[in-house]
């Protein structure tokens, strides 16, 4: 029985290998050279003739390659930096180890450092002879003792006629004390200060007292503690129609001071209005 069941799985096996139709191995499609072991793995592969290989002018603006911006600097540049930078490590070396030679080669550098800043000047001197646009001293304040004093002149009338103008619509606020020396000295300073510039001067007494120059002074109401005044004397310069007023300063002034800080308080035309530290609206 068992030799009669062998004989029928032998024939079914051999019949179902007959009917299996042959199988084809289809080889992987090689990706590179890499994966070709018949031309092996230093093989270089050349573009396709049909593909075209790129120029840099058919390349989009933004892969071309750029020049790298010129780096070189000025050769008297380079120089000065190579003579700062030895002259430095020539200072550290003449600290850290403080002999003769190490400090006469830094002397020595450093001399000549100064001999091309001296002829640097000399030259730049003789430029601004020549160019007086280029001259410091003929802008602004000059050096010269002699016109020194004529620009203080010309400045100081420059600001006196400015004052005079100021006056039309301002007044001097003058806090003061009868028991105040410094008040004193200052109100007859204040006083001619006032008749030679036409500014009118509104004296204001916190104890009631007087002081030369102003025996008829206000009593305070209120106003010194809205202007926070706590030094004796104070000068304060106030626009009556829109009630602005600005600080001048506290303390003795000489005449000049006063027109140099009432000459940068003034209203300029063009120029943004100061900045008021208060209103004297609830105080006329």
């Amino acid at each position: 029985m068992r030799a009669i069941v062998a004989c029928i799985v032998a024939a079914l096996l051999a019949t179902a290998v007959r009917a299996a139709p042959p199988q084809t191995v289809v080889p992987a499609p090689a990706t590179g050279a890499f994966d070709d072991t018949r031309r092996g793995w230093h093989f270089y592969d050349d573009p396709a003739k049909d593909e075209p290989v790129p120029r840099p002018t058919d390349m989009p603006p933004a892969t071309r390659a750029r020049p790298a911006p010129s780096t070189a600097v000025p050769p008297e540049v380079q120089a000065l930096r190579d003579l700062q930078r030895l002259l430095e490590q020539l200072k550290s070396v003449a600290i850290m180890n403080p002999t003769e030679d190490n400090v006469r080669r830094y002397m020595a550098l450093e001399i000549k450092l100064v001999k091309h800043a001296s002829r640097f000047a000399d030259v730049a001197q003789k430029v601004a002879w020549a160019s007086p646009e280029l001259d410091p001293t003929t802008e602004g304040r000059p050096v010269n003792a002699q016109a020194l004093e004529v620009f203080e002149q010309v400045q100081m009338q420059q600001r006196a006629s400015a004052i005079a103008e100021l006056g039309k619509d301002h007044v001097l606020l003058f806090f003061m004390r009868g028991d105040c020396p410094y008040c004193h000295a200052f109100g007859p300073v204040l006083r001619a200060f006032s008749e030679k510039h036409h500014l009118q001067v509104v004296p204001i007494s916190l104890d009631g007292g007087t002081v030369p120059g102003f025996s008829q002074a206000r009593g305070d109401n209120g106003i010194a503690a809205t202007l926070k005044v706590k030094q004796v004397p104070a000068l304060f310069l106030a626009q009556p129609v829109n009630g602005k007023i600005m600080p001048v300063g506290v303390g003795v002034l000489a005449e000049g001071q006063l027109l140099e800080r009432l000459d940068a308080l003034r209203p300029r035309p063009g120029a943004p209005p100061a900045t008021p530290m208060t209103t004297a609206a609830s105080h006329q």
